[in-house]
């Protein structure tokens, strides 16, 4: 059985837990559309992403 050879310190116990935080997710207006997307992702009402059009846009009816 693995057993810890010695005590893991605050500090060390620490830093492996400030990734446990949980935070709000970020979103960035998009350019063109002026909605809330999420970064890196396609705008899903236009398709576009970079500047590109990547998918066919949704129709609106």
């Amino acid at each position: 059985m693995a057993v810890p050879k010695k005590k893991v310190s605050r500090m060390k116990q620490g830093h492996r837990r400030s990734a446990d935080a949980i935070a709000a997710p970020t979103y960035v207006e998009d350019k063109n559309t002026g909605e809330l997307r999420r970064p890196h992702h396609i705008d899903l009402k236009s398709g576009m992403y970079r500047g590109r059009q990547v998918l066919t846009p949704k129709d609106a009816g």
